[in-house]
């Protein structure tokens, strides 16, 4: 059978109804996004302004050759270690994706935090952060994390802002910058799709993928932060 090609409408009747419906389809489209730009308009700060918080959570943000961080994950980790040597934060929550054995982003996370001054008992892993929501949801439901700074590119912190919020976790946002290269140009792109999805995470709030039982690491090693 042949697909019959549509038509522009004949009648302007016909027309304006087809430019208001297509406008109608991009508002859709967009309150998402502008959801996300007024609901966190005043949670956005700098490393060197950012809140006092006890606990910092990095998302991850791939792994390249011979499981090193990719250069903008390594900026969002930058940022943890400079607020954690500035004395902003006390403990770094490491969230990411270990659904293979041979992938392990807060393995690596952490061990470049190591090297950039962050002890390595100041450093939690959430080895099931496989998305955004996922995170925030564990971040407050397994490691009881009630207010948290939120490390991420700029393009990606009003979602992780958003969310976190939703989740119960009282958050402040640092967005890192990053040259404008097709990354980045792909990741604020992305974003607009992915509002869609933050929109209904926020509001019918499911499951995370894995939620599993509580964990302490993130009291033990605040306890374990004025020795």
């Amino acid at each position: 059978m042949r697909m019959r090609r549509p038509r522009w409408p004949r009648t302007r009747t016909g027309q304006r109804r087809l430019v208001q419906a297509v406008m109608a389809g991009c508002v859709l489209a967009l309150l998402p996004s502008a959801w996300l730009y007024v609901s966190t308009a005043d949670r956005l700060r700098t490393t060197a302004d950012v809140p006092r918080t006890e606990v910092a959570v990095v998302f991850g943000a791939g792994l390249w050759k011979h499981g090193e961080p990719s250069p903008y994950l390594a900026h969002r980790l930058d940022a943890a270690a400079t607020l954690y040597r500035a004395g902003r934060i006390e403990v770094v929550l490491v969230t990411g994706d270990n659904s293979r054995e041979d992938y392990a982003e807060p393995d690596a996370m952490r061990a470049y935090l190591t090297r950039h001054g962050v002890p390595d008992a100041r450093i939690v892993s959430d080895y099931a952060g496989f998305d955004t929501w996922d995170s925030c949801v564990r971040a407050k439901k397994i490691f009881g994390v009630d207010r948290a700074v939120l490390i991420s590119q700029g393009f990606h912190i009003r979602r992780a802002v958003a969310l976190c919020e939703a989740a119960g976790v009282d958050s402040y946002g640092v967005g890192v910058a990053d040259k404008h290269d097709v990354t980045w140009y792909y990741g604020g792109t992305r974003e607009v799709f992915a509002a869609g999805k933050a929109a209904l995470d926020a509001v019918f709030q499911p499951d995370p993928t894995f939620l599993g039982r509580k964990e302490p690491g993130i009291a033990r090693a605040l306890a374990g932060a004025g020795d």
